[in-house]
């Protein structure tokens, strides 16, 4: 896999539950802040949305946005209403689609579900908002998927949960691939650093090997850069130094590894440690727990994300 596919199969990100809000007249809404990964969409019409530090993003029809670990925020189309609150408001409980009055505006949304201890790596990388403008030459996949997948959250065929399920999936991969078109994808930390033809090629070859013994002068060399100029270069992006980004993507390999039941020595050796000891120091370095109690916890169905 390449690197973006292996970070977001390891860390089992999906989409989760997708809603539909239809609106008419004057109307605002505020929603609660969530630990989470979000996606939203405007179908059709027009509002904005405001995260109370005093700038309002307009939204129009086709722009599409990504919500990390965002504060509470308000939907609205009118500054003057007070907002309600958005989850009391509607039956959520029962559906998916919240209708108020007619379908002026339509606005589509659902969340990424991730193994929480691990996505730091992801929602790092994002900025709290993340607009994909339709103007946005890059975005017209965008729109046909958001097209779909809205089409699927109104339906009742068979199998729509599942689809809804796979094209939210397909969505996030497509929004961070316009998002790098997007002013060259200033500010995506760790995501631009896939897409930089030296820094991204190191992380490839970290991720393709990670049981190699990686050297900082090996891995500069590799991309034909200093190792002073490939350091900077690298934290600057990635938010890590190489070999510090190597050790914690060689812990989320290793715990992945447990999970699944495989022997302390035998994920040790996977991810290239000569001896149980070292690797548990390291494991117990970046998770706080001691691998072979993880391993156990995780046969219980205890452990931690």
């Amino acid at each position: 896999m390449d690197p973006l596919s292996e970070v977001l199969s390891l860390l089992n990100v999906k989409g989760s539950r997708c809603t539909r809000l239809e609106a008419s007249g004057r109307w605002s809404y505020r929603f609660p802040a969530k630990p989470a990964f979000k996606f939203g969409a405007v179908v059709h019409g027009a509002c904005w949305i405001d995260f109370g530090d005093g700038q309002r993003h307009p939204l129009s029809t086709g722009d599409c946005f990504l919500l990390a670990n965002a504060p509470d925020y308000v939907l609205a189309n009118d500054e003057d209403m007070a907002p309600e609150d958005g989850i009391a408001a509607f039956d959520w409980a029962r559906s998916d689609v919240a209708r108020r009055g007619g379908d002026e505006t339509v606005l589509i949304a659902g969340t990424f579900s991730f193994e929480a201890s691990g996505a730091e790596l992801l929602l790092r990388s994002l900025p709290r908002f993340l607009l994909i403008p339709a103007r946005n030459a890059s975005a017209g996949v965008v729109r046909s998927t958001l097209g779909i997948l809205d089409t699927e959250i109104r339906g009742t065929q068979i199998g729509a949960a599942l689809l809804t399920d796979r094209l939210v999936d397909v969505l996030l991969v497509q929004v961070l691939r316009t998002a790098l078109a997007q002013d060259e994808g200033d500010g995506l930390g760790w995501i631009s650093a896939l897409a930089d033809p030296r820094i991204g090629k190191a992380i490839q070859l970290m991720h393709g090997d990670a049981a190699y013994p990686w050297r900082l002068e090996g891995l500069a060399a590799s991309v034909a850069m200093s190792r002073s100029a490939f350091s900077r270069s690298f934290k600057s992006l990635v938010g890590l130094a190489p070999l510090d980004y190597l050790l914690r993507w060689r812990m989320r390999l290793a715990r992945h590894a447990l999970r699944r039941g495989s022997t302390v020595s035998a994920v040790a050796a996977e991810v290239g440690y000569s001896s149980e000891s070292a690797f548990g120091h390291a494991f117990k370095r970046i998770y706080g727990e001691a691998p072979r109690r993880y391993g156990r916890m995780s046969e219980h169905g205890n452990a931690r994300d």
